[in-house]
């Protein structure tokens, strides 16, 4: 891990030459038709690549002197918040499974930007590597402001009588119990006017049949949103969510066949799967002072499909 000094000044230099250099490397505007990829997924392999952030993105300081820890930071959705959170001037923690060269892309695009990157591999169903990470993220940089947990899992359902019960508990240590290990390790070390934010989707507001379990995690991932944003009122910490719709990333390639990858998105009102540089701007509002009357809410960037709250 390098130190550097957060720099976002507007003006063309040799580390934002540096940046778009890298940028280019994991941005490539996609074509062609989706392909699947083994498990776990991995972003390097896709085909094609998705998009964490533009390169004419113009950053504005929302988060300077900010420090953000991101569960899933190395792909996805997650490489997409890391990425929008150092450009406006976090530091960033990245916390993965064992997806360690798409982590070191990230990590080296966080460092571009001037801030520094953190990174480290373990399981977040695991309550005790939740509470090492909080511990030595507080040790590495003396506070977390921002918590994101988007760290998931999802498997795509035929069959309901197909679920096994371990299979179901896994799922629901992974995309829920995780969030209650993280924010109990995290709580002791973020000040007033922090941010947790919750990765949820749109599959528990709508419903679906091939995600069920997905979808009930999910739901009960909102509902502890709403109830821990009422609990955390009067530390002035405020909890909201995002509900992305289908997204183009690795735990999407790994988990559909490839006769469901043909068709990804055409049931969209939009008719299209969104890329991750359309879900993260979400998460960057929800983490600054532009959001500061908004607790226990959650966003729905989801391609025009209709929902209740």
């Amino acid at each position: 891990m390098h130190t550097k000094q957060p720099d976002n000044d507007l003006v063309e230099s040799p580390e934002i030459d540096k940046t778009k250099e890298i940028c280019r490397a994991i941005l490539d505007t996609p074509s062609g038709t989706a392909r699947w990829v083994p498990e776990p997924g991995i972003e390097q392999n896709l085909d094609p690549k998705p998009i964490s952030i533009r390169e004419d993105y113009q950053p504005s300081n929302k988060l300077k002197g900010k420090v953000a820890l991101v569960s899933g930071g190395d792909s996805g959705i997650g490489r997409a918040i890391a990425l929008h959170y150092a450009k406006e001037g976090a530091d960033v923690i990245i916390s993965y499974l064992n997806e360690h060269q798409d982590a070191q892309v990230t990590a080296n695009a966080i460092e571009a930007c001037q801030q520094r990157c953190w990174q480290q591999a373990g399981d977040i169903a695991d309550p005790s590597f939740c509470q090492q990470l909080a511990e030595q993220a507080a040790k590495e940089f003396g506070k977390i402001d921002i918590l994101v947990n988007n760290a998931a899992q999802e498997h795509e359902l035929k069959d309901f009588n197909a679920i096994e019960a371990a299979e179901l508990e896994n799922l629901f240590r992974t995309n829920v119990f995780s969030s209650f290990y993280m924010v109990k390790a995290c709580l002791p070390y973020m000040p007033a006017k922090s941010s947790i934010i919750n990765t949820t989707s749109v599959t528990a507001h709508k419903g679906t049949t091939h995600l069920l379990d997905d979808a009930a995690s999910k739901g009960a991932l909102t509902a502890f949103t709403r109830s821990l944003s009422q609990y955390l009122l009067e530390r002035e910490i405020r909890v909201n969510a995002v509900a992305p719709g289908l997204v183009w990333t690795p735990l999407v390639a790994a988990h559909f066949d490839q006769e469901s990858l043909a068709k990804l998105g055409k049931n969209v009102p939009m008719q299209r799967y969104a890329q991750p540089v359309e879900i993260a701007p979400c998460y960057v509002f929800l983490a600054c002072e532009d959001a500061s009357y908004m607790t226990g809410q959650v966003l729905h960037p989801n391609g025009g499909i209709i929902v209740n709250g």
